[in-house]
């Protein structure tokens, strides 16, 4: 049995394999929708389920401190949606941009509402689920002159990018036994939100020096964050948001990759490892199968999330080939919810038993929990992984 340990050392011991068998269920890995829980409520969950913090309090998940106070990454406190207790930078990915630029309603008929977001596109909402992705009509880069204008907007030492009273945020969130994520956005994923996924792969072939660009304001960006954050804050892991595949493999091939971000990870990398940091997270749906072995040989990304099984990502196979260099969230295919207990328990037992006693392993569903995710499954699910970690159940 795992003897107890502070929540931060728990975490650090969890990533370097030294606490096979233990079972670590992250609130920050474990997100649902904005749908979910009103559906869960339905279902007869206490209506206090719509409160974020109530969810995760409820099944006793880890707490992790993500930074969205400082503004780095897609996530953040800055900015508040309809629903302010689920998204607070509303409900599709907003780059690390101050100022954001301000909302707007285009036009709308009985369907359909066509809206300006804070990073600048223009959007067409389904007005029947106004919480889904919209259909993207227009971004706010386009070429150099655009580009530009909007990297005016990537500045680290904007004060509007780090919480007004620095010495009490630092003093607070450094109290605290829990541990701290530093969100620092990424390149691929990000030039996807200024540009839009065609136009940015046209770009790599058609005008590389407004690729490299961008690139080198996002590590300008990243570095003026990461320097004033690691100076002040106990920082325990780095977050990455790069969303750069799709089912079948990478949306860019494995030697524009190396051109083009290599450099640049190896510079934030080098850095992070040199003050502390050695646990490096990297977010991308779909298949990364051809990513990995770059991403963990040449950048030192070695904590890879959420491996959807969908994509034909295994972790079990992962863990195989490269052992406990690997640490490993997700990968529990929210497909088979839908078929009952019984398969989400062979879903279950097939891979965490395993992933836990093999190396660094988070269980979550991959990827965030949809509305059709009961929340007796939902439960069931959490009080399964409790049995394998030798906890008890929720109570009723």
């Amino acid at each position: 049995m795992n003897k107890p340990a502070t929540e931060r050392k728990r975490f650090h011991d969890i990533c370097h394999g030294k606490r096979p068998g233990d079972v670590s269920i992250v609130d920050f890995l474990n997100r649902p929708l904005v749908e979910t829980p009103e559906e869960w409520v339905k279902q007869g969950a206490p209506k206090e389920m719509m409160n974020a913090e109530y969810l995760y309090s409820y099944f006793q998940m880890d707490h992790h401190h993500a930074l969205h106070e400082i503004v780095c990454g897609v996530h953040r406190a800055d900015l508040k949606g309809g629903k302010e207790v689920w998204e607070p930078a509303n409900f599709y990915p907003t780059p690390p941009i101050v100022p954001v630029f301000p909302i707007s309603v285009v036009r709308e008929d009985e369907r359909h509402r066509v809206e300006t977001t804070y990073g600048g596109a223009t959007v067409e909402v389904l007005k029947e689920f106004p919480w889904r992705m919209p259909k993207y009509l227009d971004r706010p880069v386009k070429d150099w002159d655009t580009w530009k204008e909007y990297k005016k907007r990537l500045d680290p030492d904007t004060p509007e990018r780090w919480p007004s009273d620095w010495d009490y945020f630092v003093k607070n969130t450094n109290s605290e036994d829990t541990p701290t994520c530093l969100l620092l956005g990424g390149y691929f994923g990000i030039l996807r939100e200024f540009m839009g996924l065609e136009n940015l792969l046209y770009t790599f072939y058609d005008d590389p020096k407004l690729i490299e660009d961008m690139m080198d304001q996002m590590l300008y960006l990243q570095l003026g964050v990461a320097k004033r954050a690691l100076k002040d804050l106990k920082i325990d892991w780095v977050r990455f948001w790069e969303d750069m595949a799709y089912k079948s493999g990478a949306m860019i091939s494995p030697e524009m990759f190396k051109k083009f971000m290599i450099p640049r990870y190896k510079k934030i990398c080098d850095y992070l490892r040199s003050h502390g940091v050695d646990i490096i997270h990297v977010d991308s749906d779909g298949n990364i199968d051809e990513l990995i072995p770059i991403w963990l040989d040449e950048c030192g990304l070695n904590f890879h999330w959420p491996l959807e099984v969908a994509s034909n990502m295994d972790a079990v196979a992962l863990r195989k080939k490269y052992g406990k260099e690997l640490i490993l969230g997700g990968n529990i295919d929210k497909r088979v919810f839908a078929k009952g207990e019984n398969a989400i328990r062979e879903e279950v037992m097939k891979k965490v038993p395993f992933l836990l006693e093999t190396g660094g392993y988070f269980p979550s569903i991959a990827h965030i929990n949809p509305p059709d995710l009961s929340f007796r499954n939902f439960r069931y699910f959490v009080n399964l992984l409790r049995e394998i970690g030798g906890m008890e159940k929720l109570p009723e």
